[in-house]
């Protein structure tokens, strides 16, 4: 029985035909582009690639489906819209299949503009917003070092631009190269760059050396492969970044935001590193014309101030020359000193005769008796103003100390009462300001004593007298 039903379950297939997979292939193609001879595709261009054969390739994409595209080389001269990455197209050709890789594609005869695509208008968007921050204003933009002594390099570690980087260094300038590896396309790729220019900017120099220089690199790419430099996180970690930031991504007709917010932009990852440091050679050859451009003129200089002061040597007169009036002033002046000096003398005798004359004793003492009366005089006047000034100062000082010790608190305090402070020393001017088993200090007027707070005491109930007169306590 179990023989019976083996043998029902496995039908005969002698009768199915059998195909090669290159007809399956060729059915498969003569179906698609009978059935789709001639079609307009409207989508999304993205993944453009230029063929060196002067092919164009390219995806059209939506938000569900993805169709690949061909522009052959015969075509593309033709055509008037060139198709870009990120612009919204109708391409209008046929339906084919590519039997290599299984694949069904467009071979576009015709490109039309249909509008910018979600992505671009997602990132024009993005730019303006980051526009009107003020991350991309001229006016942040920092001039990049002559000569960095370390240049950061933010890119994929296993990719050419580090190779092409280094290589144009070492042909230009030879300096030390920090290279941040990350990862330049995917998910992580954005948050991954704006750690590492983030982390170069942390750097304080005691491990590594803090760079003079950023360069964040990455080759070229179809518009989604390069997203990572259009977020957020990375134009704000390079428009904040303090060190001079070089942003080289893509080819020269890529642009990405980043591009915007870096102090330059540089076409390719080799250029960067032209713009980073100068050729040694040239600055050898400069220094050296310098070096031969200083000494000449250092020469040249001498030179005619040689001849200048040489021109105003013959120019002027012998010192003899100069000398000969002074001398003879000179010789003059000392035969006329003498009789001078004797003129002189007998003028000064002549007034010391006149004042001795006038210097008699009896006068000199009156005049001294009468300085001294004076001086006597104002001797008791100012006895007499001091005296007079000291009484007056003194009533008003009892005057003033009898009106101080009627404001005084030590008077109120000698009336028998207290001032009552916390252990905090802060015044107590209500019962309710006080807690119970407070500590409290009492001044009174001649010394202050200590005191523990206790329960308020209550009221004494009153009752009324029995013949109605008031109340009995």
């Amino acid at each position: 029985m179990s023989e019976t039903l083996f043998e029902t379950a496995a039908p005969p297939r002698a009768n199915l035909p059998e195909f090669s997979v290159s007809e399956i292939s060729a059915a498969l193609k003569q179906t698609v582009e009978g059935a789709f001879p001639f079609v307009r595709v409207r989508g999304e261009v993205s993944g453009l690639k230029h063929a060196s054969s002067g092919h164009i390739y390219f995806d059209l994409k939506d938000d569900k489906a993805v169709l690949n595209a061909i522009i052959w080389k015969q075509t593309a001269r033709l055509i008037r819209q060139k198709p870009e990455a990120g612009l919204e197209v109708v391409c209008t050709g046929r339906i084919t299949t590519y039997p290599g890789s299984s694949r069904y594609q467009i071979i576009v005869e015709q490109v039309e503009l249909a509008g910018a695509g979600a992505l671009m208008v997602m990132l024009e968007e993005r730019k303006k917003k980051l526009a009107a921050e003020g991350l991309f204003a001229a006016a942040r933009k920092r001039k990049l070092p002559f000569l960095p002594d370390v240049i950061g390099v933010v890119t994929s570690p296993t990719g050419a631009v580090i190779r092409d980087i280094m290589h144009r260094l070492d042909e230009r300038f030879p300096r030390r190269v920090l290279l941040w590896a990350v990862s330049v396309q995917g998910e992580r790729a954005a948050a991954e760059i704006a750690a590492a220019i983030r982390g170069f900017n942390a750097l304080d120099g005691t491990g590594l050396p803090r760079p003079d220089v950023l360069i964040v690199a990455r080759g070229g790419g179809s518009i989604e492969d390069l997203m990572p430099f259009n977020e957020e996180v990375v134009v704000r970690a390079a428009a904040e970044s303090e060190i001079p930031l070089i942003s080289a991504v893509g080819h020269e007709t890529d642009t990405t935001l980043i591009d915007f917010a870096a102090d330059r932009r540089a076409p390719t990852p080799t250029a960067a590193a032209e713009m980073a440091v100068p050729v040694r050679a040239d600055l050898v050859l400069q220094t050296l014309d310098f070096d031969r451009r200083l000494t000449g003129g250092f020469q040249r200089g001498m030179t005619h101030r040689r001849n200048a002061l040489q021109g105003l040597a013959r120019v002027l007169p012998r010192p003899e020359q100069l000398l000969a009036q002074p001398r003879q002033r000179a010789d003059h002046a000392g035969e006329r000193l003498p009789q001078a000096l004797r003129r002189n003398l007998q003028k000064h005798r002549i007034r010391f005769s006149k004042a001795d004359a006038s210097l008699k004793p009896k006068a000199l003492r009156d005049h001294l008796r009468r300085d001294a009366e004076h001086a006597r005089v104002l001797i008791r006047q100012l006895d007499q103003h001091y005296r007079a000034r000291l009484t007056e100062q003194a009533q008003r000082l009892a005057s003033v100390t009898r009106v101080l010790e009627t404001v005084s608190y030590r008077g109120v305090l000698e009336r028998g009462f207290a001032l009552v402070r916390g252990s905090d020393g802060v015044l107590k001017r209500r019962a309710a300001d006080i807690a119970r088993g407070e500590r409290l200090a009492l001044t009174f007027a001649d010394d202050t004593r200590s005191a523990v707070a206790g329960a308020p005491t209550p009221e004494p109930r009153r009752k009324r007298r029995p013949d109605g007169q008031g109340t009995l306590l």
